[in-house]
């Protein structure tokens, strides 16, 4: 699972590049007569008084349905209730029984998955960010695949005590014990009895029935969070450096959810449930499902609950991109994340044997080709397959393919997968070749024989040479690590797009960061691409995916709590947000490297994260549990769906109107209705209103509102009042935005940009239009 868009071997997790809506969450097939795992969700205001105890009616409340089942977890905060495995008509029994809420199956969830702190500014900004005492009071609990506890960037040294919050413990299993947590890995636990009860026992040859990590994907990302400093870092000598996380002063704690045949709901909501009872401020999780109403979504539920405990719950937006309305974790609780590039790059040259020499990527680290040119085959013509051209296992002619570069297809199977079929076929290299999805993206992959990618103008230009030339030929020749590539950021092709499936009028993702060829700690377990034959092992792997990009993320925000601890989550959303970039420094918009034109807010949200920026954002959109419950309002959901999601008895109130459109979000995706849908002619103008909130968080001031459209704009935007004045500190102001807008055919988007700024804030939100 381990090379860049994570490539996972196909039959465990197949991690990240989730090229369609159809790969996200999915229920597990099993007959009618077949037990499964449920989640059940009982109403604890109506236990019985003849129970003294919770887990007493748990328990007899089972029994009423089947004799035989076992409680696999209790749970404290995402729900109210217990797991268990049940048939069909017992899980309907169950349901029919007083006091349950709900009996909800078990889900399986993928996995979505240096330089970067320099990338950040964040080695120019020492005396503007938070003291390392402040920052090592922060707690990151990271939802994942475990960790290797041995890596050097869990090293404690210079570290106080654990902060006396703290509630968690580092949980003894297979080759894992209590020794391996210290002052910087505070806690370690692991959830199997959901991936157990689907899938069988764990199999300790192969994976460890404890927090460790034996797949690399969970190291990785808290690495990448709050790995701590270690020099002389590279992969293979590419990328190297000092490698840091983005909070390297922060404490970290593992749940591990998610194992070699994928993350069951169960024992995800039962990490989430103990991450909140241990005391972290932080969630990182870079898990994707499908979307569903956020009273039926587990993972919806337990961020919920732990948002209403103040914890900043950051997940990946998923690896769906670039088609559009490919977004995965959208509730408006969650800061969503997708992924840009930074300014480096690992280049590689094919020179065909026309003379011509085109720039692709490579983390090839091997024996290099010879100087002379070789043989070059396109795979298609060398395969009695019908999609040859992917590379699939054993789809090859080893007489067509010995001795030469096979060009091979991007799709399918995992990139570094094609090349060890190219290999065990007996080629001496493979080109691999972007198609029109993936546009000009150069994702730098571990091969384990000379391999390059290339994007789709030069690959286009290199399977006409292969098909008009007699004797085609080709080299490749590898160069190292390239800094300062520009332009950087781009939007990752991978990245998930809005609009928002879900709830239209609520904008995602929420920001960009970095999360293309992202060198991060590794796993002792597995060679750098998780295939069988990969026997090389490393320290640290250079990797791809909205599910790097999340623990940026999740370690910066750990760096504004530790400057404000007082700030709900909320606010530090909208901190980084409100001064994200969305523009380079000489004014040009970020690209898409998908299309090669300017992004959009469907595609970056408010923009590029600026941690620097964010310590400071002047003013924020908070936002509270009472909010949230309005959300639910202005969603029509009844009380016993606002149960369901919310834990809490909520009813909302007959006379008031509770609006979308009002709800305060740092940035205003707005839904309007074409000619048919409005009845008033394609010419009637019409109007829609949207209302929020700032608060101030820095010195008073007056601020003034500007409107920037991005591109042709059909809407007249009016802001009410154009000036806002703030005498003191965590002052409120409300204001109005109108839209005046005609009817555009379906589909049309355009959008525009939000400015307050009293000369040293700049307070900005992204204007997302879409006409449906």
């Amino acid at each position: 699972m381990k090379t860049l868009i994570l490539n996972s071997v196909q039959t465990i997790l197949l991690l990240l590049l989730l090229l369609s809506t159809n790969t996200k969450a999915e229920e597990n097939q099993t007959p009618s007569h077949a037990k499964k795992t449920y989640i059940i969700h009982m109403d604890k205001s109506t236990m019985p008084s003849t129970f003294s105890d919770h887990l007493n009616w748990f328990d007899s409340s089972l029994k009423s349905a089947s004799a035989t089942a076992e409680i696999f977890y209790t749970y404290k905060h995402v729900v109210h209730g217990f797991s268990t495995r049940l048939t069909p008509q017992e899980a309907q029994t169950l349901a029919n029984q007083p006091g349950i809420l709900s009996v909800t199956p078990e889900l399986r969830y993928k996995l979505h998955t240096t330089r970067t702190p320099q990338f950040l500014g964040l080695d120019k900004s020492t005396t503007l960010l938070p003291a390392s005492q402040q920052q090592s009071q922060v707690i990151i609990g990271v939802l994942d695949t475990g960790v290797w506890p041995e890596l050097k960037s869990l090293d404690d040294t210079g570290l106080g005590p654990v902060p006396a919050t703290w509630k968690g413990e580092c949980e003894v299993g297979s080759n894992m014990n209590s020794s391996h947590c210290n002052r910087k890995l505070v806690g370690a636990r692991f959830f199997s009895k959901g991936y157990e009860a689907a899938l069988g026992p764990v199999d300790l040859s192969t994976e460890s029935k404890s927090a460790r990590d034996d797949e690399g994907h969970g190291s990785h990302t808290l690495t990448t969070a709050a790995g701590s400093v270690v020099p002389e870092a590279s992969f293979f000598g590419l990328a190297s450096g000092t490698a840091r996380g983005m909070a390297p002063q922060a404490r970290v704690a593992v749940y591990k959810v998610c194992w070699l045949g994928g993350c069951f709901s169960s024992d995800i909501a039962a990490g989430i449930d103990k991450a909140i009872e241990d005391g972290v401020n932080v969630l990182s999780m870079s898990i994707g499902g499908s979307l569903m109403e956020y009273y039926r979504d587990i993972i919806a539920i337990g961020t919920f609950t732990a948002t209403s405990h103040g914890i900043l719950v950051s997940m990946s937006a998923g690896n769906g991109g670039p088609s559009s309305s490919t977004l995965a974790n959208v509730a408006p609780w969650i800061t969503t994340v997708g992924a840009g590039t930074l300014d480096r790059d690992f280049p590689a040259y094919i020179t065909l044997g026309n003379g011509k020499t085109y720039a692709g990527a490579s983390l090839y680290s091997g024996k290099p080709l010879p100087d002379s040119p070789l043989p070059l085959v396109y795979a298609g013509n060398a395969s009695n397959s019908s999609v040859g051209y992917l590379c699939l296992q054993d789809s090859l002619n080893p007489e067509k393919v010995s001795g030469k570069i096979v060009i091979c297809e991007r799709g399918g199977n995992p990139r570094v997968e094609k090349g060890l079929v190219v290999k065990l076929a007996g080629g001496a290299g493979m080109i691999l070749a972007n198609n029109e999805a993936y546009g000009e993206e150069l994702v730098a992959d571990p091969h384990l024989l000379p391999a390059a990618s290339l994007g789709q103008k030069s690959s286009q230009i290199l399977k006409s040479y292969v098909s008009s030339s007699a004797n085609p030929t080709a080299k490749i020749a590898f160069v190292g690590t390239h800094l300062e590539v520009q332009p950087s950021p781009v939007v990752a092709a991978f990245s998930s797009r809005g609009p928002n499936a879900l709830t239209p009028k609520i904008l995602k993702p929420d920001l960009i960061a970095p999360g293309v060829n992202i060198l991060a700690g590794w796993t002792g377990a597995f060679g750098p691409t998780g295939l069988t034959a990969d026997d090389r092992h490393v320290s640290f792997n250079i990797i791809s995916g909205t599910s790097m990009s999340c623990p940026h993320v999740s370690g910066l925000a750990a760096i504004v709590k530790g400057a404000h601890p007082q700030w709900s989550p909320a606010a530090i959303r909208s901190a980084l947000m409100t001064t994200a970039y969305t523009s380079y420094k000489n004014g040009a918009a970020i690209e898409d490297v998908a299309t090669g034109q300017p992004a959009t807010p469907f595609d970056y949200g408010a923009g590029h994260v600026n941690p620097v920026a964010a310590l400071d954002p002047g003013l924020v959109y908070d936002a509270n549990v009472e909010d949230y419950l309005g959300f639910f309002c202005a969603l029509n959901y009844t009380s016993f769906q606002i149960k369901l999601a919310a834990r809490r008895d909520f009813t909302c109130e007959p006379k008031r109107e509770y609006r979308v459109e009002d709800f305060n979000y740092p940035s205003f995706a707005v839904a309007l209705e074409t000619a048919s849908g409005i009845g008033g002619g394609s010419d009637a103008p019409n109007t829609v209103k949207y209302s929020r909130v700032l608060t101030n968080v820095g010195a008073p001031g007056t601020y003034k509102a500007s409107v920037v459209p991005l591109g042709d704009s059909n809407v007249k935007i009016v802001v009410e009042p154009e000036t806002l004045s703030f005498s003191q500190e965590y002052e409120k102001k409300s204001y109005t935005v109108s839209f005046t807008y005609k009817s555009m055919p379906s589909g049309t988007s355009s959008f525009a940009r939000l400015e307050w700024t009293d000369g040293k804030h700049r307070v900005a939100s992204p204007i997302a239009f879409s006409w449906t």
